[in-house]
């Protein structure tokens, strides 16, 4: 009997960009693949991919506590219904709720991906505080009842978790990301006329891109000759999200160019001379992978995630975080520098076909479902009747 495997993902779109290489991988190899997910536009997509999708009204921004709680019973109604071999949670909602509906309908083995930590666990204001600890206590203890692996994608976030208590050691795997497919990022010539200088990448502030538009300003005040292009959507559902309104004022007033939502990111990425993301913290930034992919040399911040793709002075530069001096002098000096782009670029391309692709990170969870469904039996602890 194929094994099943229940992926819990607060948006389609995010299961699209991001994990659906990962979930076809599972597919061929004989997993049962069934995806749960808010649905807004990929539906048909998805179960023409051979996926089983199961809507749900997960909400990422959602405070209220009877939502919450209509949220955590419809996941329970879905464990049960799918009953799945193991059920993983990706991002922090899923994980917390996920974790104790799991707990409830006895899923014998239960993944957790920690994509990132989000301003909850990053951001040290008054403001954050107990909604921090709340947070971390309600983690600590869906985690426990339910016995699960935690998968996080940097070191930093798992030395985070385990200081916090909120995982042991024991619990963590590390596993980088959720791979690039190296056969659609390939190195491109960007075209002629005035280079290109891009961030890819959601429209929020804790992205880095109000520090990228300043340090255009300061470009375009040094004349220095550059496009300068944001390609990304607006999240609204992010508490850090940047209004449409701004993105236009800074196209009117700095000529900054957006180009928004873009689902051809090997075209649109293979346009850029340079890459940017100033971001304040990451899990793993699949577009810097996916930039490095093709071949182009990248500048970003020196913080968890980012660091673990820029190798400074080697893959890309690595700059403060906040600081959009030091950001528009690094873009100044690669601007003028087409040879160390270009050796950059290089190593960067070498660096993800050789520990980033989609089918090494693959397998790395192929191996952590064969050792969840060991750990567990190979026993569903499920009695209703699976439909899906």
């Amino acid at each position: 009997m194929q094994p099943r495997l229940l992926l819990v993902v607060t948006e389609d779109w995010t299961f699209w960009e991001i994990r659906r290489d990962l979930a076809r991988i599972a597919l061929d190899a004989g997993y049962e693949v069934t995806i749960a997910t808010r649905v807004t536009a990929h539906a048909e997509r998805i179960r023409q991919e051979g996926f089983h999708l199961v809507p749900i009204m997960m909400l990422r921004e959602s405070r209220n506590p009877f939502r919450e709680l209509m949220t955590f019973l419809e996941l329970v109604r879905v464990y049960r219904r799918v009953c799945p071999q193991i059920v993983q949670h990706v991002a922090m909602k899923p994980v917390l709720y996920g974790s104790f509906a799991a707990w409830v309908t006895r899923i014998p083995a239960v993944i957790n991906v920690f994509g990132g930590l989000g301003y909850a666990f990053t951001d040290r204001t008054q403001k954050t505080s107990v909604l921090r600890s709340l947070l971390q206590r309600g983690l600590r203890r869906a985690i426990a009842l339910s016995r699960s692996v935690v998968v996080v994608q940097n070191p930093d976030d798992r030395d985070v978790l385990v200081q916090e208590s909120v995982v042991t050691s024991s619990q963590v795997r590390l596993i980088a990301g959720s791979g690039v497919d190296v056969h659609r990022f390939v190195p491109v010539d960007p075209p002629a006329g005035d280079p290109i200088v891009m961030l890819v990448g959601r429209m929020l502030w804790d992205k880095g891109v109000g520090e990228f538009v300043d340090a255009v300003v300061r470009l375009k005040e040094r004349d220095v000759r550059a496009r300068f292009v944001l390609v990304g959507r607006c999240d609204q559902g992010n508490p850090t999200a940047i209004a449409e309104a701004q993105l236009h004022c800074w196209t009117q007033d700095h000529g900054i160019e957006w180009w928004g939502h873009r689902e051809d990111l090997p075209e649109v990425i293979g346009r850029a001379t340079l890459v940017v993301l100033p971001s304040y913290r990451e899990g793993l930034p699949k577009v810097l992978l996916e930039a490095a992919a093709c071949g182009k040399a990248i500048i970003a911040t020196d913080v968890p995630g980012c660091r673990e793709v820029v190798h400074h002075q080697k893959t890309g530069l690595l700059v403060p975080v906040r600081d959009p001096v030091a950001l528009a002098n690094a873009i100044a000096s690669l601007l003028t520098n087409h040879e160390l782009r270009a050796a950059m670029g290089a190593s960067g391309r070498e660096f993800v076909i050789r520990e980033h692709s989609k089918e090494k990170i693959g397998q790395h969870f192929l191996d952590l479902y064969q050792e969840c469904l060991g750990l567990a039996g190979n026993v569903s602890g499920c009695h209703s009747q699976k439909t899906v």
